[in-house]
């Protein structure tokens, strides 16, 4: 149980780190994959959290929230995903077009 704590304080910190840096970068494309990998951390919070209700709470009422939780954090994981998946390469094109200016 400890591990899956401290699972959830890590996702929640990684999607925190990304948020900021993605506010602080200027380049459109690199925000977006940034973006992305936000939302991948954000999904994991939210279906470790789910987990947890699973765990912890032993109602109907707690299984079905749990549920939601985890459903949510799954959709949210895999579009993050996606994102990050087609973004890459643009993120890729749009740093070496800087470096090369």
């Amino acid at each position: 149980m400890p591990i899956l704590i401290v699972s959830i304080v890590i996702s929640l910190t990684f999607y925190f780190f990304y948020k900021f840096k993605s506010a602080r970068t200027r380049k459109p494309m690199e925000k977006k994959w940034i973006s992305g990998k936000s939302s991948i951390a954000l999904g994991l919070f939210v279906a470790l959290f789910g987990v947890y209700l699973f765990v912890v709470y032993q109602a109907p009422l707690a299984y079905f929230i749990a549920a939601i939780f985890v459903i949510i954090g799954g959709i949210s994981i895999w579009g993050g995903y996606k994102m990050y998946a087609f973004y890459l390469p643009h993120a890729i094109r749009e740093a070496e077009s800087s470096q090369k200016a």
